[in-house]
């Protein structure tokens, strides 16, 4: 079937049996969308490029250019599907692959399969359930989410609904005190892992967002992004750019959780992660968010995955789409991979049954791509698999 935005809306309109009219006005300058543009009708869809075309329809503009985007000319964000894309798969034919197991351990939990959702922010943005229906569709799903610190609901209401095992990834502020604070406060309600983003001291040249002039409305409020201390009250917290390794290792002290450093590209900062005492790290560009023109993911992957050596867990993130892409992954290296803009655009077209089968979609086609280059566990997914 041929997508277009005018097919996709005759269709779900059918199939949901209501109208589907045009973004108002107050739509497309980024107000959030009522309850009723979220139909949980997703029979049309069948892989998560059709949960893209189809969430260009549910967003308001200013929430698909803010998720969409990358940084500057966009080459990053373009590489980390490409490189996917040229890896060629060598089949093996006259194995048993009767039962594909998928299942992983990661810090002690046992996941049934090595997809996780990534940290990505504003989800009210997307739904008005927001990080609420994305924890109810990752449990349902039987994954492992990672809430932002740039989260639109707190972590005690998201801890209320969530059932299943989540994380918590960390933006450093000047403000320490607020950091120790808050690293205890999601300690306390439940987080498995404390993922520590270090590729951000500033934000990148994003020139898609800023022509949609991405303002959040005026109801959302970050909470742990905004400084609520009288003298501050309502002013954005500073992301830390004197961040150092002597800081990981501050913020490593005041935790129990195992501890991750997410957006290493190099090697060497690999090992320093080891050095620190960092229970994994996360191979990630920011999904080509910071700085244009760094490679992809995938691309670096193999050297860092032989520096490690396995010493501590790899996991990776930046563009994956396909099952086999979460293959190609595991077999440079890494332990999991993580899953962010098709979160949010399953978020957008379903709330958490559309977040339940981005996930769902994804580990049926790993099981596919699994089957049918004839390995039939996780651990015989290895160099071997590539041409």
């Amino acid at each position: 079937m041929k997508y277009s935005r005018r097919n996709l809306l005759q269709s779900i309109s059918a199939l949901a049996g209501a109208s589907i009219l045009p973004l108002s006005t107050e739509a497309k300058s980024g107000a959030l969308p009522e309850q009723g543009q979220f139909p949980g009708d997703l029979d049309d869809i069948i892989n998560l490029f059709d949960f893209e075309r189809v969430a260009k329809t549910r967003m308001t503009n200013i929430a698909y250019e803010y998720v969409a985007s990358g940084a500057a000319d966009e080459l990053t964000l373009k590489w980390n599907r490409e490189s996917l894309d040229k890896l060629r798969l060598k089949t093996q034919v006259l194995n048993d692959v009767s039962h594909v197991d998928t299942k992983i351990e990661l810090f002690g939990l046992e996941l049934p399969y090595p997809i996780l959702v990534a940290p990505s922010a504003f989800h009210r943005l997307m739904h008005p359930e927001g990080e609420l229906a994305t924890a109810r569709g990752a449990a349902q799903a039987n994954a492992l989410y990672c809430v932002s610190s740039f989260t639109t609901t707190p972590i005690e209401e998201i801890a209320k609904v969530s059932t299943g095992p989540r994380w918590f990834q960390l933006y450093v502020v000047d403000d320490r005190s607020f950091v120790k604070d808050l690293v205890q406060k999601v300690e306390a309600h439940g987080s498995k892992a404390l993922v520590i983003t270090v590729d951000t001291p500033v934000s990148g040249a994003r020139d898609r967002q800023k022509r949609a002039g991405f303002k959040l409305p005026d109801d959302l409020h970050p909470p742990y992004m905004i400084d609520t201390a009288f003298a501050k009250k309502g002013t954005a917290l500073q992301f830390s750019k004197a961040l150092t390794w002597k800081d990981i290792e501050w913020l490593r002290s005041l935790t129990k959780l195992p501890v991750l450093v997410k957006g290493i590209l190099n090697p060497d900062d690999a090992e320093k992660a080891i050095q620190s005492g960092m229970s994994g790290i996360v191979v990630s560009n920011h999904g080509g968010r910071n700085l244009d023109t760094v490679p992809a993911t995938i691309d670096v992957l193999p050297s860092i995955a032989e520096r490690v050596n396995k010493r501590i867990p790899v996991l990776m993130d930046g563009g994956i789409r396909r099952g086999t892409d979460v293959m190609k992954a595991l077999a440079f290296g890494a332990s999991a991979v993580q899953v962010g803009k098709p979160i949010c655009y399953g978020l957008a077209c379903g709330g958490a049954d559309g977040v339940a089968m981005v996930l769902n979609i994804l580990r049926k086609e790993l099981e596919f791509g699994m089957a049918l280059s004839g390995r039939a566990r996780i651990s015989e997914l290895d160099k071997s698999l590539f041409w």
